[in-house]
């Protein structure tokens, strides 16, 4: 593990009074993990739930308060964004933080549709076609493909000359993660060339232990884009939910969390109820049996970013203590292993 990064809901626990708050309060845990040492701050498109929903935009205001630590989407779900509006202001955003974007993509949860195609629009292919579809189509865009012609002459563009991105970050393609979560999705991650994002989600449940299971995932992801791409040097993020106690208030903190993940499965990380996935279990307690936990766990060992995954809940103090004790506890012990 040779970076630190973390992942923040951004959330809004006071409804529509407190949302300028919310996002303010995160841009301010952005500024103390860049002086934390943390090299990336991950978020989640999440629609219409009390979260963040507008990555891009956050990011632009982010970049003003910071100077050096990137921004990383993990990860938007391509069935419900718009490739070329995304690719603009991605690579917007990507030229005003000076190359800090780091994009995270994958199709989206399939179960959602009948909730959200309504809100969003049908489509004729299924979730997963359309979304693949997009999401190849964000790669073209940004990789400054022609996306039609101007045709007698459009604005400010002459006859016949091509349509391509504009702004165009030219190296923003390169920084273009995916969402992995099983065996199948790393080795085609590999074959795209992509980056590789692991969270505390396998979307299969193969019989092995999580760990085990998602370390699988990183050596065929690793094997596969070397074979493809032997030029190129691959990469993989992991998230693990990381909550320290120190004390009562510590606990009395993050007791609704930590019970409530707990009783939604069984000690493997299997739900309860719900389609057939495995969770990561949450990394608790003094920093000592923290680090012991991550120094044992294979997909950390083989990872580049070990990405600290924050609690839904809790507030802005919360969660700084968190990433403070992090930095300063468990990740100089888990790096110098």
């Amino acid at each position: 593990m040779r970076e630190l990064g973390f992942l923040s809901f951004v959330p809004n626990h006071g409804g529509t009074p407190a949302a300028a708050a919310a996002l303010e309060d995160g841009l301010r845990l952005f500024a103390t993990a860049e002086s934390l040492g943390y090299g990336t701050g991950w978020v989640r498109g999440r629609h219409f739930e009390p979260f963040l929903t507008s990555p891009m935009t956050f990011f632009a205001a982010a970049a003003q308060r910071t100077s050096t630590i990137g921004f990383g989407t993990a990860v938007l779900g391509m069935r419900y964004e718009d490739p070329v509006r995304l690719a603009e202001d991605a690579s917007t955003v990507d030229l005003l933080s000076g190359g800090r974007v780091q994009l995270g993509i994958s199709t989206g949860i399939a179960g959602y549709g009948p909730i959200l195609d309504p809100v969003f629009g049908a489509a004729e292919r299924s979730f997963r076609d359309e979304a693949e579809a997009r999401a190849a189509r964000l790669l073209e865009v940004l990789r400054g493909d022609a996306l039609g012609t101007a045709g007698k002459g459009y604005e400010s563009i002459p006859a016949g000359a091509e349509l391509t991105l504009q702004p165009q970050s030219p190296d923003l393609l390169d920084r273009v993660w995916w969402g992995g979560g099983s065996m199948g999705t790393a080795v085609k991650t590999a074959e795209k060339g992509l980056l590789l994002h692991c969270s505390t989600l396998n979307t299969e449940d193969t019989g092995a232990p999580f760990t085990e299971a998602q370390a699988d995932q990183i050596a065929a992801y690793r094997a596969r884009f070397a074979e493809l791409h032997p030029e190129r040097t691959p990469k993989v993020a992991v998230g693990r939910i990381i909550v320290p106690l120190l004390d009562d208030h510590d606990r009395a903190v993050h007791d609704e969390f930590l019970t409530g993940y707990a009783s939604g499965m069984d000690d493997e990380g299997r739900p309860l109820s719900g389609p057939p996935f495995r969770f990561s279990r949450i990394l608790s307690g003094e920093p000592s049996a923290i680090v012991d936990a991550l120094l044992a766990d294979p997909a950390v060992a083989a990872t580049d970013e070990l990405v600290v995954t924050l609690p839904a809940n809790g507030d802005r103090a919360a969660h700084e203590r968190i990433l403070r004790i992090v930095a300063e506890d468990i990740a100089p012990a888990v790096r110098t292993a």
